[in-house]
Order: structure tokens, then sequence, then C-alpha cells
């Protein structure tokens, strides 16, 4: 059994236009994964493709005007609310983007671990004080008594990012949502933030998902990756194997449009813009800018399954 098995999952907002008439936007659109045991996921796509939407269901952080449609999902055994969570925070926690904006202002740092502890368990001040201070030092952050003390923005852009990161981890979850935990940050501390998650997730048996729109990232730290288009997962498999054997069109586009390719061979961006998810087309939701589109794309694509835990969503994945 998966630690997290997603099927299906479809969610919509309902609002009203300028002429009063009901208007649909249907932004998850059966989003189907799993995520194993100590595993770590990567989740790419382009803006607006529902990553970050995918990561508020999964912590039960949707509120109205979403409506969840259809689908589910189970996490530990047993089935989550998109719309509530009583894992969130423990078994399940979220690293945010731009730190400095998802950090509390007018409190100091170790009164916001301390106060992530205690709001989710009856942990005594002194205790939680002490975790807080040896989840800094763990986190690499250097004089952890200082900073402890400190306020959000007396620190750097790491430095602010390290503390998410050990926000998210002080609980001991089973499974952390990064939702592009680097934004902002130079390369190198990128890198260096991002080693510091990967070391702790391996080293206290966690699984971790990576939204971020950086190829590199995932190829690097990821296990598995899974592409998203419109609402919708349109491939997955092992990172080396979707990077390699690519059977999507969207898949190929992506990696196609990063600068070392364009470099090397001179393809462009991806084309086209997102699809207006207040008219989706028929069938595959891919096809008004795909390059292989045919008459049959007008029906919905098959989930083509291939060995070693590879899969596509399109009626030409076999020939690709």
């Amino acid at each position: 059994m998966s630690l997290l098995e997603v099927d299906e999952l479809r969610v919509h907002f309902a609002s009203r236009g300028m002429d009063n008439r009901l208007r649909v936007a249907h932004a998850l659109n059966g989003v189907s994964l799993r995520v194993e045991e100590g595993e770590i996921v990567g989740l790419v796509g382009e803006t607006g493709a529902g990553k970050s939407l995918t990561a508020l269901a999964l912590l039960g952080l949707l509120q109205p005007p979403a409506v969840v449609s259809a689908g589910r999902i189970r996490f530990e055994g047993r089935d989550l609310d998109p719309l509530k969570s009583d894992v969130r925070g423990t078994r399940l926690t979220l690293i945010p983007q731009s730190p400095h904006t998802s950090l509390d202002p007018l409190m100091r740092i170790g009164d916001q671990l301390v106060r992530m502890q205690r709001e989710h368990a009856d942990v005594p001040k002194k205790r939680a004080w002490q975790r807080a201070r040896d989840m800094l030092a763990e986190v690499r952050i250097p004089a952890p008594d200082e900073r402890l003390r400190a306020w959000p923005h007396e620190l750097s852009g790491g430095l602010a990012q390290r503390v998410l990161v050990a926000m998210a981890l002080v609980n001991r979850p089973r499974l952390v949502i990064a939702d592009e935990p680097t934004t902002g940050l130079d390369v190198t501390v990128q890198a260096e933030v991002l080693d510091t998650l990967r070391e702790l997730v391996r080293a206290h048996g966690m699984s971790a998902i990576i939204i971020t729109h950086d190829l590199g990232i995932v190829a690097h730290y990821c296990d598995r990756l899974a592409v998203m288009f419109a609402g919708t997962i349109v491939e997955q498999g092992p990172t080396r194997k979707v990077f390699h054997e690519q059977r999507h069109p969207y898949t190929r586009a992506l990696v196609a449009s990063t600068p070392k390719r364009i470099a090397e061979r001179g393809f462009g961006p991806v084309g086209g813009t997102p699809p207006d998810l207040y008219a989706l087309p028929d069938g595959c939701l891919y096809r008004d800018r795909c390059v292989r589109a045919a008459a049959i794309c007008v029906q919905p694509p098959p989930n083509v399954p291939f060995p070693g835990n590879h899969s596509a969503l399109c009626h030409f994945a076999a020939e690709a």
C-alpha cells in the first residue's frame, strides 16, 4: 500500500460573471498520483497547471467556492477530506514559498517553532524550545540559540527558508510537500536548502513532494516525476525513465524548452497558451497545442502503462 494515493481527484470553482451567469472553472480534472514510503516525487508543469492546488487539496486547505466533485485521497491507509484535515501540521506538512511572507513578522523564530509543536500536541514549553533549537541545528542554521531569539526580518532569504524547513519537519511528519521551496534564492543557496531537505527526509524515513518549474531540481533530487497540464497528470514514472523516454508530447516540449536543450538543438519555448479552464476542449486537454494532434484526440486519451511503473495519458504514447 502506498503512503499517499490520489485517484481521479476533480475540483472546480463556481462563480458569477458581470452578467450574473454562473461560470465553472475546472481546475483539477482527474489527478491520480502515488507516493511511496521514503520516496521523493517531483511535480512539474507550467503556471496554472494545478500543482499548488493539488497540494492544497492534499493538505485539506481548499475553501469555498472550491468544490470537490469527484475523486479520493488516501493517506496512511485512510481517506482524507480535501476541505479539512486532522493530519495537517503533524503527519502531513507544507514548506511554502516566500519565507518572509510565510513567517509571522510579530513572533520570534523560536516562538513560532514552539507554537508549531504545541498546536498539535501537549508538549511542555521547555521541551518544545529545546526541540526547536535542535531542529535549527539539523537544518544547519549557525548559532541556533541566537537565531531562536531573532525576528524574521533579521534573517537572510536562505536562513528564513531553512526556518520554514525546520517548521515543516519539527513534528516528524510522514509526508512533506515543498511548494517551490527555493523561489527567490540564488543558485548556491537553492542547492544548500535542497541538499538539507533531502538529507533530513532520508534520515528520518519521510516522503516528500517537491513542486517546481525547474527540471534540473527534479533530475537531481527526485526519485519519481509527475508532469501536470490543465489539472491533469499527463505523464509519470521514475525520473530517469521519464527524462529519457518521454511519452507525452507536453513532456517532450517541456524538456526541449530547457536552456541546455535550446543551446544544443535550437528548440524554443513551449508554444501556445494555457487552456481556458472555463471552456476546456473535449477529449485530450493538450490537443489544441499538440503537434501530434489528430481526429482521435477529441476522445478522452487512455492512460497507457509502460514497464518500470511509467505511464502517459496520450493516444499516441506507445508510438513515442
